[in-house]
């Protein structure tokens, strides 16, 4: 089988053709095959030649059966000759059900997105190349998981699909989506004789919850350990946030969306949002938690004062806040933010404005970030994959699969990864958040790097880089050069000195 793929690998190289014995060219998934072409980039004004493997690689039962196959783009950087200390950053999307596209030609990937330096789309949709992706120092798989891009559900022998609740135990869910996955790295990492290489995972908004569960998945049940876990715009990863710290950790998230539209008071907005925001970080720590902790029962007088105070740093009114009983929701931020304006804010990406039919109402009639995002991406991606990495296929790319009822239950991926840092004394983690992102926001990102490790015994191997973006920070220039140097520099400098054991110091 290894010749057979080499000799299919080599014959891809030589006539830059899928490298199938014919074309895929019905609505049906070619379960094990690869395409392979070569490119050259200039990244930070240096030259990197590279080749993409764009391909699908099957999932396996216990039983050696395939029951579904991944669709990947993997770019290794092709002039080095030695991969046994070149990292590998293995990439996730989250969703659930949301395909590798948003990080693949957005973040660190070689090619970007035409869209203007704030990220807003451009025509004629594409790509364009990435200055500053960081495959110059790690080679990149981007995988998509069971239902994304297109990655399918194979029928059986006698060619038919699991039910619905057998593909949900086999793939939809939490827990079974960082089995099935483990399992697939581990078939990845193997045929491209990655083992001894330094080894990453990143994962964006449900893609933390994946790769914090992969993460002690692939040291207990695969036995390959990482050099670093990467969360962009991570979600709760198991870590509870409930009642008053739910509610008050929005509002920092809520002034640096209202200092961005220039509605708080002049005081406030002559601040830098940098000046700004630690100011009500402390605020919504030490006093607004402990106020909504004591619910109706808290003392009218102190009420007045909190109720003034969120009013003044969130841009909404004192009535708004205090129809509210002080615990506003995101939903109705959006909508009310600039109501006088009859214009909404973004969800993922507050920068976005949108109109709605009515100014009334208690949330938005759409999410003016998404629908912007996938003018741009929808046609990139298709372009990108069929035209310029030659992978020809009639299925559809789904941006979005359908994966649901997906099994939240027994998420205890953000213990999984403490216990993976604990046990492993390379491995170390970095949070990366945008300030105007409201569905997973940069303050409860904080906060669950905080809750962590509660020994604080591993808070060194821990760090936090937030950006004047949103959900996807890459987006905006500035941050799409800041963003991916943080991501450099985090696998740089997390690989240990050479013969540097793995073991931990007695502590004096």
């Amino acid at each position: 089988m290894k010749v057979r793929l080499l000799l299919i690998i080599s014959i891809a190289f030589l006539l830059n053709t899928p490298a199938t014995a014919e074309k895929v060219s019905k609505r049906q998934l070619d379960a094990d095959n690869v395409v392979v072409t070569k490119h050259t980039t200039k990244i930070k004004g240096k030259k990197v030649p590279y080749t993409a493997t764009t391909g699908t690689q099957p999932v396996w039962d216990k039983d050696g059966n395939p029951t579904a196959s991944l669709f990947y783009t993997y770019y290794q950087r092709s002039d080095v000759k030695d991969n046994s200390t070149r990292p590998l950053l293995i990439s996730f999307n989250g969703g659930p059900g949301s395909a590798s596209v948003w990080m693949h030609v957005a973040y660190t990937g070689p090619k970007v997105l035409n869209v203007d330096d704030e990220g807003y789309p451009l025509q004629p949709y594409g790509v364009k190349t990435n200055p500053y992706s960081v495959l110059d120092v790690a080679d990149i798989v981007f995988v998509n998981p069971v239902n994304t891009g297109f990655s399918r559900v194979l029928p059986n022998e006698e060619g038919k699909l699991p039910s619905r609740d057998k593909q949900k135990s086999m793939f939809f869910g939490v827990n079974a989506d960082v089995k099935y996955l483990a399992e697939w790295i581990d078939t990845f990492v193997s045929r491209n004789d990655r083992w001894r290489s330094p080894k990453y995972l990143i994962g964006e908004s449900y893609g933390t919850t994946r790769v914090s569960g992969l993460a002690l998945e692939l040291q207990n049940r695969q036995w390959m350990y990482l050099n670093g876990v990467i969360l962009v715009s991570p979600t709760d990863i198991g870590i509870k946030r409930e009642g008053p710290v739910e509610a008050a950790n929005r509002l920092p998230y809520f002034a640096a969306a209202a200092w961005y539209h220039k509605a708080l008071s002049p005081d406030l907005q002559r601040k830098d949002l940098l000046e700004l925001l630690p100011e009500v970080e402390q605020f919504t720590i030490n006093q607004y938690i402990p106020a909504l902790a004591k619910g109706g029962f808290i003392d009218a007088q102190e009420k007045q004062a909190i109720a003034e105070k969120v009013a003044k740093y969130s841009g909404l009114s004192f009535e708004e806040v205090l129809n509210n009983n002080m615990d506003i929701s995101t939903s109705f931020f959006w909508k009310a933010l600039l109501r006088d304006k009859k214009q909404t804010i973004g969800r993922l990406d507050s920068r976005y404005l949108g109109i709605d039919k009515k100014a009334s109402g208690s949330r938005p009639d759409y999410s003016a970030e998404l629908t912007s995002w996938l003018h741009s991406f929808t046609p990139a991606i298709n372009y990108y994959l069929r035209e310029e990495l030659n992978y020809k296929t009639d299925l559809k790319y789904a941006m979005f699969g359908d994966v649901h009822p997906w099994d939240r239950s027994n998420n205890r991926t953000g213990e999984n990864l403490r216990q993976a840092m604990a046990q492993n004394p390379y491995l170390n983690v970095m949070v990366q958040s945008g300030y105007y992102d409201g569905a997973t926001n940069y303050f409860d990102a904080k906060y669950t790097m905080w809750q962590l490790d509660p020994s604080g015994l591993m808070k060194e191997r821990l760090s936090f880089k937030g950006y004047r973006s949103g959900h996807m920070m890459y987006l905006r220039y500035e941050d799409l050069k800041q963003s991916n140097q943080d991501v450099r520099d985090f696998i740089i400098n997390s690989i240990p000195a050479k013969n540097k054991a793995a073991k931990y110091d007695l502590k004096p």
